[in-house]
């Protein structure tokens, strides 16, 4: 086997987001389920952007967000996703290198502009996000590098990536080469709404072993297994995944393999900022530790910690070193 240059490699949209507090009345005013992702044109971006209120713009995107976050734990990362070549694909490019991440997909030279995601965050920190796909979704197979893949222990999916076709394939290929090498593949279901899409394509990637390990939130799990009770579908789950990590929000995480469930608590905060790139997070955290070969608790509260990082702050991304804030807490890193 060749010799290991990441510990994970993620692939997935590039995107900017667009941040902005505000109530549940704008969100009602702009049609908007609150708590959801949906996915607009490049007229209804405009107009959400002229209607929000200040905003920040920090680069995000899921799989990015949770690579950027293997990188503060010491981790080595790699992030594959399309910008086109303009002003907001530069800020993404910059910050995604910036924060240890080697980056090297070429960006478009025409077509869409770059990705963008408005983030409207209200009082209790939830997250409604609009996203222009773009550039993102020009994706292709011939971005995947084989070489790199094949140098990564884990290789990390984003449901999102499995709207567009050819970026369906870039996965598909991804996950190929992966398992040629004899590395591992993990999946993030990403969405409610994406699994609700997609519910029938991601179940044949967990049962035909396509994917290693995936991971979901409590809302995603009971969409994936259309059932509004938990322990039915974590029974599900657990019969059809290798491995599988769920977040629970303020009731920590299970980790299930096998017939082996453990649990992990949510880790203490004062308060919920924001809630984007929580699972973004955690997932950065347990891919890191899995990747380290630590066991499946601690790797665990890495991500808890890194979630509860990350909530702490407007912004999908850390912004203290994840690899101080573990040993500062007594965690191995």
């Amino acid at each position: 086997m060749a010799d290991v240059k990441f510990d994970v490699l993620g692939i997935g949209n590039a995107i900017v987001d667009v941040l902005a507090r505000t109530e549940d009345d704008f969100l009602a005013a702009q049609k908007m389920a609150k708590g959801s992702m949906s996915l607009i044109d490049e007229p209804r971006a405009k107009a959400i952007y002229d209607a929000m209120g200040p905003a920040t713009e920090i680069s995000g995107g899921s799989a990015a967000n949770t690579i950027a976050g293997v990188a503060s734990f010491g981790g080595r990362a790699a992030f594959v996703g399309k910008v086109k070549d303009d002003e907001l694909g530069k800020t993404f490019t910059h910050d995604i290198r910036a924060a240890g991440v080697s980056f090297n997909t070429s960006p478009a030279k025409d077509g869409p502009s770059t990705a963008r995601c408005y983030v409207l965050v209200t009082p209790d920190g939830e997250r409604t996000m609009n996203t222009y796909l773009g550039a993102a979704q020009n994706l292709t197979p011939q971005d995947v590098n084989e070489d790199e893949v094949a140098a990564a222990a884990i290789t990390y999916l984003e449901g999102y990536l499995w709207d567009p076709a050819q970026a369906k394939e870039a996965f598909r290929k991804a996950a190929k080469i992966a398992h040629g090498a004899g590395r591992q593949v993990a999946l993030t279901l990403s969405d409610a709404f994406c699994v609700g899409r997609y519910r029938a394509e991601f179940l044949d990637l967990i049962k035909t072993k396509t994917i290693d390990l995936v991971f979901a939130n409590e809302s995603e799990l009971k969409s994936l297994y259309e059932t509004s009770d938990f322990d039915t579908a974590l029974a599900a789950l657990k019969n059809d995944a290798t491995l599988a990590v769920v977040t629970r929000s303020e009731k920590g995480a299970v980790v299930a393999a096998g017939d082996r469930t453990e649990s992990v608590r949510a880790f203490p905060i004062e308060r919920v900022v924001d809630a984007t790139g929580a699972g973004d997070l955690f997932a950065a955290g347990f891919l890191y530790g899995f990747a380290k070969g630590f066991p499946h608790a601690a790797s665990a509260k890495l991500g808890a910690m890194a979630a509860a990082e990350v909530i702490s702050h407007i912004g999908a991304r850390p912004e203290r070193k994840l690899s101080e804030l573990a040993r500062e807490n007594g965690l191995k890193v």
